[in-house]
C-alpha cells in the first residue's frame, strides 16, 4: 500500500517490499493500493502493473481513512486513471463501509450503489466491495447487489469481507448465490484497518478455501500451501491470527 508514510508509517516500506519479491510467477499480479498522485507516483516507480484505488460509502469514514469526502477521492482517482492508462496499468476500485460505517451506522444500499457506479463510470475494471469492520449480514449484501442488478455485470464485482462478527462466510454464500464469484481474503485472516476501530482482520484464506471446497467450488488454491504461509506470517508478525481453519489444521497436525 504506497500511502503516505505520515499517517501510516507501518507501510512505508511498500516499495521495498515489491523489490523483495522480483518478478511474479507466471499467472500472478500483484497489487497496490494507491491513494493519490504521488501514491500512483510510487507504485509506477516500484514496478507495480495493477493498483487499487479506494473510497468508502460513508464520508465520515472517508474522511478518516484517506482525508477526503467521497467526491474529492474520485476526483483524485481521475489523475491516477490517466496515470495508469498511460502506464498500460489496470486498476481495482475498492469500496470501504459499503454496508456499516463504525461512526455513521447501516449505510443504505443505494448509496454504496452509488459510489460503486461513479468508479465503474472512471474506467476501473473491478470493484471490491468492502465490509469493512466486519458488520454486515447476508441482508445486507443481497440488499445491494440487488441495487446494482440491473447496470452493473457482476463478473466485474469482488466481495471483500472482514470476520469480526462471525459472518464473513454466511456473506460469501450470500454472494455466490447472486452469481458473484470473486472473494478476498488473506492468510490466516491477517489484516484490518488503522481506521476502524474494533475490526479484527479479513475473512481467513483458509477458511474460504475450505468453504468453498466443501461446496463443490474449485478454487485452484493448496489449503496445505496456505497453512504454511499462514505459519510463517505468525512467526514473523508474532500474533495469532483469527482463522479457524488454520487452528484446526494446526491441531490435526500436532496430533498426528
Amino acid at each position: 500500500s504506497f500511502v503516505s508514510p505520515k499517517w501510516v508509517p507501518q507501510l512505508a516500506d511498500a516499495a521495498d517490499v515489491m523489490a523483495a519479491l522480483g518478478e511474479p510467477p507466471h499467472g500472478v499480479c500483484y497489487s497496490a493500493l494507491v491513494p493519490n498522485l504521488a501514491g500512483m507516483d510510487r507504485a509506477i516507480a516500484a514496478g507495480v502493473r495493477r493498483v487499487a484505488v479506494f473510497t468508502a460509502a460513508s464520508e465520515t469514514f472517508n474522511q478518516k481513512n484517506i482525508n477526503a469526502s467521497i467526491a474529492e477521492s474520485l476526483k483524485r482517482f481521475q489523475v491516477v486513471m490517466e496515470m495508469a492508462r498511460a502506464a498500460g496499468v489496470s486498476v481495482r476500485g475498492y469500496l470501504s463501509t459499503a454496508f456499516v460505517c463504525p461512526y455513521e451506522g447501516e449505510v443504505s444500499p443505494a448509496a454504496a450503489a452509488k459510489v460503486v457506479r461513479q468508479m465503474f463510470a472512471l474506467g476501473v475494471d473491478e470493484v471490491s466491495i468492502g465490509d469493512t469492520i466486519g458488520a454486515a449480514v447476508p441482508r445486507q449484501v443481497q440488499a445491494l447487489l440487488d441495487q446494482l442488478a440491473a447496470d452493473v455485470p457482476f463478473n466485474l464485482l469482488a466481495m471483500h469481507f472482514h470476520d469480526t462478527r462471525g459472518t464473513a462466510l454466511t456473506n460469501v454464500l450470500a454472494s455466490l448465490e447472486r452469481g458473484i464469484t470473486i472473494f478476498d481474503a488473506s492468510a490466516g485472516g491477517l489484516g484490518g484497518c488503522p481506521f476502524a476501530p474494533g475490526a479484527t482482520g479479513n475473512l481467513a484464506t483458509e477458511d474460504l478455501v475450505y468453504f468453498l471446497s466443501g461446496m463443490g467450488i474449485e478454487t485452484g488454491v493448496d489449503l496445505h500451501q496456505v497453512r504454511a504461509a499462514s505459519n510463517a506470517l505468525r512467526a514473523a508478525a508474532a500474533v495469532k491470527q483469527p482463522s479457524r481453519v488454520l487452528e484446526a489444521l494446526n491441531a490435526a497436525e500436532r496430533n498426528r
